[in-house]
């Protein structure tokens, strides 16, 4: 409960009884209680929670009801009950209170089954369980994919029922083939990265001249002189061609003269040799010189070429696989770089190239299979959102088919059973319900047969009499519905009640409207009853006689005689709360299970409801001193307090009115005690 004086965190009146006593000084908050039971309506902060989840008829005895039926108006609504005419009727309303009562059992019972909407018991419950349960099956699988693939999860995030929510619509809307969570999570790399640039493509390998070289004829010849030259015959028995082309460049330049035997040769001789290495020889030398300058050349290209690939490489291409196929590359080269030199030194020699091109072509398939991931990668940046559009729905298929297909058939298998279960209760519940309706419209058709607002009259009229009102009465007013009150010579008397005739009368109205109703139907209703203060400027015999009327009202309670079927009493009266409280059975300490007991107090001008396992009020005296020994007492009703203390003590213990204590004193104690009566009065009534 959270009004009025009341703060934002409320209080709560629980576990009660069908016995319920409030007790509270004025202010405090008891009247507030009473009307939030009697217009929950009325107060939107504020709950009223009802047994098995069924509204009963609240009739509440407070100020307002005394506004509303007494001062307001000047005739009383008439107060119909059933008339002990009409035996046979009154058999069958009886017989159809009967059937209304298994009615409402079999309501009872379904809607216990069925449980509440907000899931606390029942059906409803165990298709929340097993909501919730699936909900944290979901967000796991979320948990799961944040840290790769969160932006494909994007606006299903927050929460678990938007998250579940969507796996839901997912699996049965997503139609898109199912993708190896992989493959996913590398094109998320790119796809939900920073928005992603084109890539240029890597150059491929051309090394067809360099491989070229490995054909050349010039390396596989042996370069040889002149066969028909007179020293030919011995230089092809020596072999020896290579040593005497080194000996002939000496000789040209030493004169004639061998730079092996240093002997002086003739000129014969030196045409031999010019004869025997010929232009055809010089020819074949200068072939392999070419070579030799166009392998180094070609060799420097394509490792040049690798080497600035190496140096600001693609993301795409495998660079560790590039690195070992230019080491290996660089090796063949140097080797035949050196084999070539042997050629270009020993002409008559035949070598034989390593061939480059296994390792150029694995080195060529690296650069294609990075250039085939950088023409995907381009596609996707030129069309970047849908990517992320087709991924984000490739995600979700992955997490419904692949993750959670067994989870969702079972969800949806064990919530159509709940649905169904909870679809076929409400439709009894409706079936039941209206007969129900039936079976009160036939009561209510009966009541009107027998209802008559004549037995409260006689009823009212004769508790005044018995309780020494004499001096008014009520009678039936001209439309036969109403009730007025009028004097013994028959003139309106209303308006001439005192504060206590007023009080009490009404009082009475609304004792026998318990029991009746204020119009022809409803006599027979299930209601809870509240009393609020209804006391209020009554004698003490007076408060006598309606703490024995509402007592009287307990014992039915208790029993189960009737239609009241709780009760609550609110009241600063002491003396009242005692009296209508007392209940010879009642242990000395604690309650019985029928009883509650509760103290409304106003600390720092909040009201707070406090619990209490018995009566706590033991003598007047001791709970006012009580109250005013308090430390986070009310300053507002100090002084009511202090005056009851002060009336308790003198008007009731001593018989002394409060007004006649001053005539006790003299001189400045008169003044004095005329002080205290005045100031305790004017903070007594706010």
């Amino acid at each position: 409960m959270s009004a009025a004086s009341y703060d934002a965190a409320g209080s709560q009146l629980s576990k009660l009884a069908k016995l319920n006593f409030v007790f509270g000084s004025n202010g405090t908050g008891k009247s507030t209680i009473a009307k939030v039971i009697a217009e929950e309506s009325s107060h939107p902060t504020c709950k009223v929670a009802w047994k098995n989840g069924s509204k009963l008829q609240a009739l509440v005895y407070n100020q307002d009801f005394v506004d509303k039926n007494f001062t307001q108006t000047q005739e009383l609504r008439g107060v119909f009950t059933l008339g002990k005419q009409g035996t046979e009727t009154l058999g069958k309303i009886n017989a159809l209170r009967l059937d209304l009562t298994d009615l409402n059992e079999k309501i009872q019972n379904l809607k216990q089954t069925l449980g509440d909407v907000d899931g606390s018991v029942g059906k409803y419950a165990e298709l929340a369980n097993l909501e919730s349960q699936f909900k944290e099956t979901c967000w796991l699988q979320k948990q799961k994919h944040d840290p790769k693939l969160q932006e494909a999860l994007k606006g299903f995030r927050d929460t678990k029922e938007k998250f579940k929510s969507k796996v839901l619509h997912e699996s049965t809307s997503n139609t898109v083939a199912l993708v190896p969570l992989i493959d996913l999570e590398e094109k998320a790399k790119t796809i939900f990265g920073p928005t992603p640039v084109t890539e240029a493509l890597v150059t491929s390998i051309n090394a067809a001249k360099l491989l070229a070289h490995e054909e050349a004829a010039i390396l596989k010849k042996p370069v040889l002189g002149k066969g028909d030259v007179d020293i030919a015959a011995m230089i092809k028995k020596l072999g020896n061609s290579d040593w005497v082309r080194e000996g002939h460049k000496f000789h040209e330049v030493n004169d004639n003269v061998c730079p092996f035997c240093q002997q002086q040769t003739s000129d014969a001789f030196a045409q031999s040799l010019a004869d025997y290495f010929d232009e055809s020889f010089e020819e074949d030398s200068k072939a392999i010189q070419e070579i030799e300058i166009s392998y180094k050349t070609d060799a420097t290209q394509v490792t040049e070429q690798l080497a600035l690939i190496i140096a600001t490489p693609s993301k795409f291409i495998d660079l560790e696989r590039l690195k070992t196929g230019k080491a290996l590359l660089d090796s063949l080269v140097s080797n035949n770089t050196q084999k070539i030199a042997i050629k270009k030194k020993e002409p008559s020699q035949i070598i034989e190239l390593e061939s480059l091109g296994d390792v150029l072509n694995t080195i060529n398939v690296n650069i294609d299979e990075a250039n085939q991931k950088i023409v995907t990668h381009n596609k996707t940046v030129a069309n970047i959102n849908q990517e992320r559009k087709t991924l984000t729905v490739q995600v979700w298929k992955y997490i419904v088919e692949h993750e959670l297909k067994q989870e969702i058939a079972s969800f949806k298998k064990q919530g159509d059973g709940f649905s169904a279960a909870i679809t076929s209760l409400k439709k009894q519940i409706e079936t039941e319900g209206a007969a129900k309706q039936l079976k009160e419209v036939e009561i209510q058709n009966l009541e009107k047969l027998t209802t008559s607002i004549q037995p409260t009259i006689d009823g009212i009229n004769n508790l005044l009499a018995n309780f020494g009102f004499r001096g008014f009465k009520l009678a039936k007013a001209s439309d036969a519905k109403s009730y007025k009150l009028v004097r013994s010579n028959g003139t309106e008397a209303k308006t001439t009640l005192s504060e206590g005739e007023k009080t009490f009368v009404t009082f009475l109205y609304f004792y026998h409207l318990l029991k009746g109703s204020q119009s022809e139907t409803g006599t027979i209703n299930d209601r809870v009853v509240v009393f609020d203060d209804p006391v209020s400027s009554l004698d003490s015999e007076v408060l006598f006689i309606v703490s024995s009327l509402i007592k009287g009202l307990f014992d039915e309670v208790r029993n189960n005689n009737g239609h009241i079927k709780q009760v609550f009493v609110l009241t600063h009266n002491v003396y009242f709360h005692k009296e209508v409280a007392f209940n010879p059975k009642r242990p000395k300490k604690g309650a019985p299970k029928d009883e509650t007991f509760w103290v409304v107090r106003k600390p720092n001008d909040i009201s707070v409801v406090e619990s209490h396992p018995c009566n706590p009020i033991t003598t007047s005296y001791d709970l006012l001193w009580d109250e005013l020994r308090k430390t986070d007492r009310s300053t507002l009703t100090i002084q009511n307090t202090m005056r009851r203390i002060l009336e308790n003590y003198f008007k009731i213990l001593g018989g002394i009115d409060l007004n006649d204590i001053c005539d006790q004193f003299d001189g400045k104690d008169k003044v004095t005690c005329k002080s205290l009566i005045s100031w305790v009065n004017d903070g007594s009534h706010f």
